[in-house]
This record gives C-alpha cells, sequence and structure tokens, in this order.
C-alpha cells in the first residue's frame, strides 16, 4: 500500500492505474476509522481492481463554533488498519494544497442540501460537495462509496454527480452499527460512560418508528411525537431534529408509505450523533 501526500502524485498515480486498464474504487474519510469505514473499503474492494481512501478532516464542511481542532486523528492508526482490508493507497493532502491562498471557487447543491443538517450546519453542505468534487478530480475514480449514516450527504454527492455529468458511480453502504445498534462514527469518542447509554436512545426512537409503522400508524407527526418522548425522557440529551419524509427528495411527508425517511439528530452531551431508516 502506498501513502500519498501530494495532488500531483495522486494524480499521476490514479493515471498510471487507469491506463494499466485498472477500476478505481474510491472511499473518501475524514480518517479515525472504525469498522463502518473498513466496511465501505471491503465494499470497494469488490467494485474495482484497485482501492483509494483519502483521509482529509475537510475545514470548509465545519462551522465557526464546531469540533474541527478536537476531531480525531490518527494516522499511523488508520494506515494499519487501511492495510488489513487490502487498501491499495491512501491519499494524505494537506489543507493548504487543497484549499491554496486565493481558492474561490464553490459547488452548491440546491433542493436535497435543505432542511436536516443542511438547516443546523449553514454552509455544511457546500463544503462536503465542493470538496468531494475535487477529491474526484484528483483520484479519477470509477466508482465510490459512501455511508447511508450520513443519507442527506450521500443524496447531495449523487445529485451533484447526476447534475454535472460525472464519470463515477455512486454505491451506498448501509449504516454499520454496534451490537447494541449505536450507528458507528468517529465521534462516538467523545461520549462518556452515561453518554454512551444515553446515545441508544436514537436507535431505539427509530426502532420504535419502525415498530409503530407496523401496526397501521402512518401520520408522521403522530409517530414523531413519540420518538419526541423517548428521546426526552432521556438523561443528557437535546433533540436538534427528526425528519420524517420522502428518501429521494428530503421534502417532509404528512404520511408515512413504505420507503419513507426517518432522519435524526440529537446532541448527547456535548456531542451531536446523527441516524436514520427507512421504513
Amino acid at each position: 500500500m502506498v501513502v500519498i501526500e501530494s495532488i500531483d502524485k495522486m494524480i499521476e498515480w490514479s493515471q498510471n492505474e487507469r491506463t494499466k486498464g485498472n477500476k478505481i474504487a474510491f472511499v473518501p474519510t475524514m480518517g479515525y476509522f472504525h469498522r463502518g469505514h473498513l466496511a465501505l473499503m471491503e465494499m470497494a474492494s469488490h467494485l474495482g481492481d484497485k482501492v483509494v481512501v483519502s483521509i482529509f478532516v475537510n475545514p470548509t464542511q465545519f462551522g465557526p463554533n464546531e469540533d474541527l481542532d478536537k476531531y480525531p486523528r490518527d494516522l499511523k492508526r488508520d494506515i494499519d488498519l487501511a492495510k488489513s482490508v487490502g487498501v491499495d493507497c491512501i491519499f494524505f493532502p494537506n489543507s493548504k494544497y487543497m484549499y491554496p491562498e486565493g481558492f474561490q471557487t464553490w459547488i452548491e447543491v440546491e433542493g436535497v442540501s435543505k432542511g436536516l443538517c443542511g438547516d443546523k450546519r449553514p454552509g455544511h453542505f457546500r463544503g462536503v460537495a465542493t470538496v468531494v468534487l475535487k477529491l474526484f478530480n484528483i483520484v479519477q475514480p470509477h466508482v465510490a462509496v459512501f455511508g447511508q449514516k450520513d443519507f442527506q450527504q450521500l443524496k447531495v454527492i449523487e445529485r451533484m454527480v447526476q447534475d454535472l455529468n460525472l464519470p463515477v458511480k455512486i454505491k451506498s453502504h448501509p449504516v454499520v452499527r454496534e451490537k447494541d445498534g449505536l450507528a458507528m462514527s468517529s465521534r462516538n469518542t467523545y461520549l462518556s460512560s452515561d453518554e454512551r447509554k444515553s446515545a441508544l436512545c436514537l436507535f431505539k426512537a427509530l426502532e420504535l418508528a419502525k415498530k409503530l409503522h407496523q401496526t397501521g400508524i402512518k401520520n408522521a407527526k403522530e409517530i414523531k411525537k413519540e420518538m419526541e418522548k423517548l428521546i426526552h425522557s432521556t438523561p443528557n440529551t437535546r433533540i436538534d431534529y427528526i425528519f420524517i419524509g420522502d428518501s429521494t427528495t428530503l421534502k417532509e411527508t404528512e404520511d408515512c408509505p413504505s420507503g419513507t425517511l426517518i432522519a435524526l439528530a440529537v446532541w448527547v452531551g456535548n456531542t451531536r450523533l446523527i441516524d436514520n431508516t427507512i421504513l
């Protein structure tokens, strides 16, 4: 496995692999790998001949009061984990080269970037779309793999690829969970032992919504009310949003037919966690 920091060398590596006829599968990450990241890499290995993983804590998707400075980082650990699942190349660029002095070009994906995290984190998806497009241009993948835990991000990337006619196929991987149901996230490392227990309220609320739906309750407000009760009864929690709506357009709906997306963001202590499910 090779580790590349230079943008020019990454482009050269990818062009060489393409010349050889190899299909490049790409997994963009911010590092500090957990089993969810490794599942994306394993999926990528079945989709391409060469797997490239980027590690870049993208500053432009963090707000001024968010956790950019304390976001967990451990490059040596990440390299070892990537090797263990057969990754061929890690791209580890420096922020000053990704966003050089005078940088002024941004990608705005309208529609699906509104609501949910888009409203709660202004500018977040502009940063996400911009860095992903830059990474696609540098790595030149045939296919890229994203996790469904960041469902709105997945929809933003899919829309960008479709609208800009990018020559890359987007594949998604289901949410990877701990044994007790907590969605895997690098931010879980922020949680104290008590907060870790409280964090299960996201999964429990989603499971409650599915049970209510299965018993014939289709009204979104009714389902949301019961989810709110469960989360409010859990210590150290504060609801950021609960969304119930169309999984393609990300527009809220009053009824909940099969295929409806339920997504939520909850503050557990000082840590903001997200999760989702499809009814």
